[in-house]
């Protein structure tokens, strides 16, 4: 089956294996002449990234790169990323990389043109309706891993270096204006970022299956993109270079980032602040997280999830489907506990107190109280 489309939901999707050939006729498209690349340092001279910049020097449109992206970016990549967009006198960027340069090439486009301070523009209440709209850089989304989904989001997350929180920057017009997923992008991927990555995709959509908001559309996605994972992680996981498997993981990283505008829950919520303090790798971390998470949201979703598990091939209804959760993890060799990445028990009152204000908090199905969620790290930890 050849995997290849075009589709314009949420935004302007060019699927297909070797479809960045198309990098230049998609700036075309969104009005970009002088665009700057935006990936992170790992990326930067990968055959993939010098690849992409010939392809648009060719076209007569320059190669400026950016890279000064670290893995959870903070307001100062930022600062320095909007240096560079203003100094080399772009219009526009190419976001290319996994969610931390997907993330950070947003908000550069979001923020060159913007008079306030980033926290300004926060994801409370209506504070995106303080930015200029009209200042807005377009952008072009080009994903390199299948987790985060950002290609397809309104928002970045990017980490305040001062207090070491992660924040959640939000505009309509964040939305890239063209995504092009071309799962060849994502062959060189080591299997540790393979099912980091994958496994955010699934949280993703786990926890929006989970969430009590009313999304019927984004609720159907969540379960088609936790039949994606399951069924085609493995496979990309053992054997890089299959391009089924990969174009599939593309596809549910689009899905979970799509459905979970009907929320996220506990996992984020922990996953946020243990990122920002001890630097561990996102999706890994959310793997953890989850087998907690979901035996303490038991009572409200066992039976939503009963269905899900039924949908899935998994039998044993809810209790089948946290068998395979650990099952599925300890498959990819993720750990049982956070400790085995670093992360300490000295800080939990201050990790507890950090989840409670992350917005993730409001899609839980179980209510999150300084006890509940403290009793969540101790667990995880």
């Amino acid at each position: 089956m050849t995997l290849t489309a075009n589709w314009s939901y949420p935004t302007n999707i060019r699927f297909g294996a070797g479809r960045i050939a198309e990098i230049a006729d998609a700036c075309q498209q969104a009005g970009i002449g002088n665009p700057l690349l935006v990936t992170d340092k790992g990326l930067a001279s990968l055959d993939i990234t010098t690849y992409t910049l010939d392809l648009m020097e060719a076209a007569g449109l320059g190669r400026a790169m950016f890279s000064g992206v670290d893995a959870n970016p903070t307001e100062k990549n930022l600062d320095e990323g909007i240096i560079a967009f203003r100094s080399g006198g772009h219009d526009g960027v190419i976001a290319f990389g996994g969610g931390s340069a997907l993330d950070l090439g947003k908000m550069i486009a979001f923020q060159a043109g913007q008079t306030r301070p980033i926290w300004d523009f926060e994801d409370v209440g209506d504070w995106w309706t303080r930015a200029n709209p009209d200042v807005i850089a377009p952008i072009i989304a080009v994903p390199t891993t299948a987790g985060t989904g950002s290609e397809v989001g309104r928002a970045s997350v990017i980490t305040d270096s001062v207090t070491h929180v992660k924040k959640i920057i939000f505009h309509p017009k964040v939305l890239p204006t063209i995504v092009i997923c071309d799962a060849e992008l994502t062959v060189g991927m080591p299997q540790f970022f393979t099912a980091g990555t994958g496994l955010d995709a699934f949280a993703h959509c786990v926890e929006a299956y989970s969430s009590p908001h009313y999304h019927p559309m984004s609720q159907g996605i969540a379960l088609e993109g936790m039949r994606l994972v399951k069924e085609y992680l493995p496979r990309a996981y053992a054997d890089g270079t299959d391009i089924e498997a990969r174009a599939n993981m593309m596809s549910a990283a689009a899905m979970g980032a799509t459905a979970f505008q009907k929320g996220l829950g506990a996992i984020h919520a922990l996953s946020h602040p243990i990122g920002a303090v001890y630097n561990t790798h996102h999706g890994t971390t959310n793997a953890v997280c989850m087998p907690e998470v979901l035996k303490m949201n038991a009572p409200v979703i066992a039976e939503r999830f009963d269905a899900a598990a039924a949908y899935l091939g998994i039998e044993g209804g809810f209790s089948g489907f946290q068998d395979f959760v650990q099952d599925f993890n300890d498959s990819f060799k993720i750990p049982h506990k956070l400790s085995e990445m670093g992360v300490g028990t000295d800080r939990i009152d201050e990790l507890t107190e950090m989840a409670l204000k992350d917005p993730s908090t409001g899609g839980n199905p179980v209510k999150m109280t300084f006890e509940n969620t403290k009793a969540l790290f101790e667990a995880i930890i």
